[in-house]
């Protein structure tokens, strides 16, 4: 099966932002904290999740997908604020709560990544345009998030919708 650029690169960010994580992970399971090795990733994981709910999910959710989209976007609202965590436990240098929020984390994208891989990607080449896909695999290389983003289902209570 062909695989366009757009998905390609969607989901080698799913394996760069893993990696990133269990290198940090093992890092500080040897007493070293490098918070400036664990941030890149966290950032990129971000972005990602911004191309998905801007980009990707509304062309498929269009073409029929609501549920699975809906899936998607939940997960991502709990992965958000599980990195918000993450900078505050940053910040704080608690290395064992560090740890364990890491690996929150890492579980919550192994399982958020092996239902998006094999459900919704597919319909990257299938319900996007051509023209959608090549600004997607141009922001997936040089997009930033917008000041301020945030994913719809990691705002709190009464917060303005973007």
């Amino acid at each position: 099966m062909h695989r366009s650029a757009a998905y390609v690169a969607l989901e080698h960010e799913h394996h760069e932002i893993d990696r990133a994580m269990e290198g940090f992970l093992e890092k500080l399971r040897a007493g070293i904290l490098e918070p400036e090795a664990l941030t890149p990733a966290l950032e990129k994981l971000r972005r990602h999740i911004y191309l998905e709910e801007v980009i990707v999910f509304p062309p498929i959710r269009e073409a029929g997908m609501v549920m699975p989209i809906f899936v998607m976007m939940r997960e991502h609202g709990q992965i958000w604020r599980a990195m918000d965590t993450l900078d505050d436990l940053l910040a704080a240098s608690d290395t064992d709560r560090i740890e364990a929020a890491c690996c929150m984390l890492l579980d919550q994208l192994h399982e958020h990544n092996s239902k998006e891989e094999p459900i919704v990607y597919p319909h990257i080449d299938t319900d996007l345009s051509a023209h959608t896909r090549a600004e997607l695999t141009r922001l997936s290389e040089t997009g930033l998030v917008p000041e301020g983003w945030v994913c719809r289902h990691a705002r709190g209570v009464g917060a303005i919708p973007r």
